[in-house]
Formats: structure tokens, C-alpha cells, sequence
């Protein structure tokens, strides 16, 4: 505790938990979409298909709009940038709850749902930075623990369009997002700690090595199976199992829940154990345990308890991954990290759409989860490969940091 406070009082405390809640409610209107998905599917007679689209386009598009959200708090700062964005969602929720009225709208809805999902990099760059180098792990993982919002919207969004009915939900998130604008306008400041803008070739420089590539496809993996299984969770378990609408949700939190708490565990473990091991344990874990979700289609209980363990695992994964990147990006860390996470949350576009094709042209969702695997899988062999040339040049054995 003593640690805590001492963390705390190195860093401007207030700028990091405005951080939080702003990258927390980002989160849950992210996925507000996936939340309400079994009502909206009703509403509108959607196929397995048309149900992976619309859950698909607000994470591709809130992967595409981090680069320019993160350009735009050059010039503007980042304090700046984030209230512009929760001014871009609040016009998002008014036409949510005013003009959908077909599939047409809806899609055009997930693209709105995107200016939400644009906040990852500003978050954790705005609020790692006033806290020393010593810190800064810490703070973006609390940061990043702003995923919780996910499970708040898997949560609340299906007991509330349930009584007042899905599209008033877009109405109350409207409303709702004054409380993080209110909070960031008065009690965050900005940090000092970027003196100079970086040009779009620093910004993309990561990608121009090998191991920006391998960086970003593991978090496809990671933080893609998060996001994606997220969104999908609410229309399996309405489908698969029969529960109400409102179970759905709950059950989804529960996964979310531990997926993002555990953000923070896996940064930790990670400093001590190693973030190479780390993810070697995340990606076995989240490819075995897929595979099983796929056979355990008929059993709730176990189905459950497969969900919670593939997303302790991938939480875990999403810390030890932002571990390794300013090991790897020392100088860079904030930009490598913006372009890493762009690249990587395009991976979770992947899932709705990919479980939505593997019900309705082979009846069951079993080669959805087995794709998820094999992907898995293939970045368990490249983790494997690269980390040979890693802990011979900037880690040391198993992905730790370099002794001084």
C-alpha cells in the first residue's frame, strides 16, 4: 500500500483516474452494439451473417480511427483530443437514438461506434504521462484496465433496453457521457512529456520492422479475442443456450470482468516472470481452451468456465504484451504502443463476422472457435521464433527487462 501511495504521489494522480473513467466509458459504448445484439437481432430478423457485420464494423473502425484521434492530440493535446472525442460520441448516441431505423442505419451506427473506440491511444498516453519511467507500466495498465467498460455495458445495456427498449440505451449513453467530460475538463492536466510532434513515418516506424509485425499480430490475438469475444458473447449465449436477453449480458460481464482486471496481473507477472512466458502460457491457454468452448456447445456450466479461463488468459496477455514494447521502443514507447494497438484491434473485427459465416453455412459455431486456435496457435510458433533473436539483443531469457 505504502508502494501505491508512493506511485501515486510521483505522477499527477487525478489525470490518470480521469484516464480511466474516460477509456472506461470509451470501452462500453464501444460495444454497446454487442450488448444490446439479441434485441436488435429481434428487432430487425438479422441472419447469423448480417448479426457478424454489424458487430464487426464498430471495431474495425474504432481500430482505424485511433491514428488520426492520435494525430489530432498533436496539435490539439491530449486532454484536448479526448473531449472532442466524447463530444464526437455524444452526436454518435443522438443519431443512434433518433435515426435507426433498418439494417442500413445500424451499419452506419457501428461506423459512429468507432469514434468510441478510438481512445486507447490518448488514454494511455495521457495518463502514463506525468508518472516517471519507473511507473509508467503501472499506470497504463490502470489504465488500460479501463476495459472494464465492456463488462459495465455487457451488463447494464440488456436490463435497460429491456425495460425502456434498445434504442433509448443510445439516449441514455448520450446523457451519460457529461459525467467522464465533466471529470476530464476539471481534474485532468496535461502532461509535458511529449515536447515534440511525431511525424507520420515515426508514428508508423514500428511497422517497417519485423518485430512491429509480430508485436501487433499476437495482440490480434490477444486484445482482438477480447474486444471480439466481447461484442459476440451477448448473441451466443441468447442463441445457444436459450437464456433471456439480460442473462446474456450477465454472463458476458463476468468473462469481461476478469479479462480486464487481469490486464494488470499480467503486466506484473510479466516484470517477474518474464513477458515472453507469459504470453507462451496466454496463447496455449487461449488456444486450448477454444477449441473445448467449440466441443462444449451443449453445456452452459462448462462452456462458462472454458469462457473465464480463455479470458483470464487473454487479459493476462493484453499487460505481459505492453510489458515487452517499451523494452523493445524504449524511446518510442508511446507511438510504437498507438500504432500496435491499431493494428492488433483489427484483429477482433474478425470474430462476429467470422462466427456469424461458420453458423450459418455449417450450423454450428464450432469452426468459428477453432479459427480463433489455429490463430492462436500460429502466434504461439512466431512468439517462439522471434523471442530466439529478442533475448539475445534487448530482453533478457523469458522476456524480462535488461539488468542495468
Amino acid at each position: 500500500m505504502l508502494q501505491f501511495r508512493e506511485f501515486l504521489k510521483s505522477g499527477h494522480a487525478p489525470t490518470l483516474w480521469s484516464s480511466f473513467l474516460y477509456f472506461g466509458f470509451s470501452c462500453a459504448v464501444w460495444v454497446i452494439n454487442g450488448a444490446m445484439a439479441p434485441f436488435i437481432r429481434d428487432s430487425f430478423q438479422l441472419t447469423p451473417t448480417q448479426m457478424g457485420m454489424m458487430l464487426s464494423i464498430p471495431i474495425f473502425a474504432g481500430a482505424l480511427m485511433r491514428f488520426p484521434l492520435g494525430i489530432l492530440a498533436q496539435y490539439i493535446g491530449r486532454k484536448n483530443a479526448t473531449l472532442v472525442e466524447m463530444a464526437g460520441i455524444f452526436v454518435a448516441m443522438g443519431y443512434g437514438y433518433l435515426f435507426v431505423h433498418d439494417y442500413g442505419d445500424l451499419l452506419a451506427m457501428g461506423i459512429l461506434l468507432g469514434v468510441a473506440g478510438a481512445s486507447f491511444g490518448v488514454a494511455l498516453s495521457l495518463g502514463s504521462g506525468s508518472f516517471p519511467p519507473r511507473y509508467k507500466g503501472l499506470a497504463m495498465g490502470i489504465v488500460g484496465a479501463g476495459n472494464v467498460g465492456t463488462a459495465v455495458a455487457a451488463l447494464l445495456a440488456p436490463a435497460l433496453a429491456q425495460k425502456f427498449g434498445w434504442q433509448a440505451v443510445y439516449g441514455f449513453a448520450a446523457l451519460s457521457v457529461a459525467v467522464p467530460a465533466i471529470v476530464m475538463a476539471l481534474y485532468a492536466k496535461e502532461p509535458s512529456d511529449l515536447p515534440a510532434h511525431s511525424s507520420f513515418r515515426e508514428h508508423i516506424a514500428c511497422l517497417f520492422e519485423k518485430d512491429g509485425w509480430a508485436f501487433s499480430l499476437i495482440y490480434a490475438v490477444t486484445f482482438g479475442g477480447f474486444i471480439g469475444l466481447t461484442t459476440f458473447l451477448p448473441s451466443y449465449f441468447y442463441d445457444q443456450f436459450n437464456v433471456s436477453k439480460v442473462q446474456a449480458g450477465q454472463l458476458t460481464m463476468l468473462a469481461a470482468f476478469l479479462g480486464a482486471a487481469l490486464r494488470i496481473f499480467g503486466g506484473w507477472l510479466s516484470d517477474h516472470w518474464g513477458g515472453v512466458n507469459t504470453l507462451t502460457a496466454v496463447l496455449a491457454i487461449t488456444a486450448v481452451s477454444m477449441v473445448l468452448c467449440g466441443l462444449a456447445e451443449n453445456s452452459l456450466p462448462i462452456t462458462m468456465l472454458l469462457f473465464l479461463v480463455c479470458f483470464a488468459a487473454l487479459g493476462a496477455g493484453n499487460g505481459a504484451l505492453f510489458q515487452l514494447v517499451p523494452l523493445r521502443w524504449p524511446l518510442t514507447t508511446a507511438v510504437a504502443g498507438s500504432m500496435i494497438g491499431e493494428i492488433g484491434a483489427l484483429g477482433g473485427g474478425l470474430i462476429p463476422s467470422g462466427m456469424g459465416l461458420s453458423r450459418q453455412y455449417t450450423g454450428t459455431y464450432l469452426w468459428g472457435f477453432v479459427g480463433i486456435a489455429v490463430c492462436a496457435l500460429a502466434m504461439l510458433v512466431l512468439l517462439r521464433v522471434m523471442q530466439i533473436r529478442w533475448t539475445r539483443t534487448w530482453a533478457e531469457k523469458g522476456g524480462r527487462a535488461r539488468s542495468a
